[in-house]
């Protein structure tokens, strides 16, 4: 039976969701369809819970619009998402973040993570001795002009 499932599942999953962590600030890329039009509409926010696994994964997203906090929940392997792009890595000790919804202001701002990453090699001091180096005049020294 549990195979049969996810067997249907599988066709309806992403081959790549996206990949963010609870805490990220997060802009997500819905389709809207007006008429018979179709456009791409952002929602920034940041992530304060992802539940579940699966097709029926989802990611709420908290953002405050005129003073106002506003929450989406967004199934991630929906046709409707577009992409979802990471703008800031965020450094939080929780699963799920609710309680942000009791704070305002700068308390509910979310610490931002700072992620290094490997440096590349400098050139060999070898290497660096080896080039030519260019002539320089001599610079004359300006002497400071007396005030009678």
């Amino acid at each position: 039976m549990n195979n049969i499932i996810k067997a249907i599942e599988s066709e309806y999953m992403k081959k790549e969701p996206p990949k963010f962590d609870v805490g990220d600030t997060v802009k997500v890329w819905v389709k809207v369809v007006e008429g018979n039009r179709e456009r791409l509409q952002a929602y920034e926010g940041a992530v304060i819970a992802k539940r579940s696994g699966g097709v029926k994964e989802t990611f709420t997203v908290r953002r405050v619009s005129f003073g106002v906090g506003i929450e989406r929940i967004f199934p991630i392997h929906s046709p409707r998402i577009d992409r979802v792009e990471i703008v800031r890595k965020g450094r939080v000790r929780r699963a799920k973040l609710y309680y942000l919804r009791n704070l305002s202001g700068k308390a509910a701002k979310i610490e931002e993570k700072i992620v290094i990453t490997k440096k590349e090699k400098k050139p060999a001091k070898a290497k660096l001795a080896a080039a030519p180096k260019a002539e320089t005049a001599p610079v004359a020294k300006k002497e400071p002009v007396k005030k009678a």
